[in-house]
């Protein structure tokens, strides 16, 4: 099992730890405001509670944050995040929800690529899955890093949660799965009418 540290507070958050203690992972919660992190990791039950901005205790760091907040939280945290997976769950909606906030070909994954420290790797997931799909379901989690080793923790951990891992490639295609996460928004809006879903691969029989 994985050693996982959360930062944030908000729903992302509460669900993942959730269904990572469920999994049997240990799970540290970190927060701005130190009340909600510790009535969070209570809440959760068997999670513990660290100190905002000092070296999370798990391997892998999961940034449970709204995306215009990732990246100067892992600036924030610095060299404390030096060696850790860093995982980017955030989606970068513009404010019609129907495109990027960011105009370039990037992604907030590469973006925090370039604000952590040496040593830390970063991996993209969860973006494409709404959280009460990744609360009650268990759906296809797609992901995107340039360490082989890093996105196999991350796998390791996601299978955990009893779900499925499918590695999209390097973290350049971080930025596609963000806008996957626009085409999730437009079929909730349109073609399903409902958040009660994900995306998933269809496979054919051998």
């Amino acid at each position: 099992m994985s050693n996982i540290s959360i930062i944030g507070t908000g729903n992302m958050a509460r669900t993942i730890g959730a269904r990572a203690i469920a999994g049997g992972n240990t799970v540290e919660i970190m927060g701005r405001d130190q009340s909600k992190a510790a009535d969070l990791a209570k809440a959760l039950g068997g999670a513990t509670t660290g100190e905002w901005g000092t070296a999370p205790a798990g391997d892998i760091v999961i940034v449970a944050l709204l995306y215009d907040g990732v990246v100067p939280v892992v600036a924030q945290y610095g060299d404390a995040l030096a060696g850790k997976v860093i995982v980017d769950i955030s989606n970068p909606f513009n404010s019609t929800f129907d495109g990027l906030a960011h105009r370039e070909e990037t992604s907030i994954a590469q973006e925090v690529a370039k604000a952590a420290p040496a040593g830390a790797s970063v991996v993209k997931a969860f973006n494409t899955v709404f959280r009460q799909v990744l609360e009650k379901g268990r759906p296809d989690v797609f992901i995107a890093g340039d360490n082989a080793q890093a996105k196999a923790s991350v796998e390791a951990f996601i299978e955990s949660l009893g779900m499925r891992p499918l590695d999209v490639g390097g973290l350049k295609m971080a930025h596609w799965l963000e806008g996957a996460g626009v085409v999730t928004v437009g079929l909730a809006n349109h073609g399903v009418g409902n958040l009660d879903f994900a995306l998933s691969i269809t496979e054919l029989p051998v």
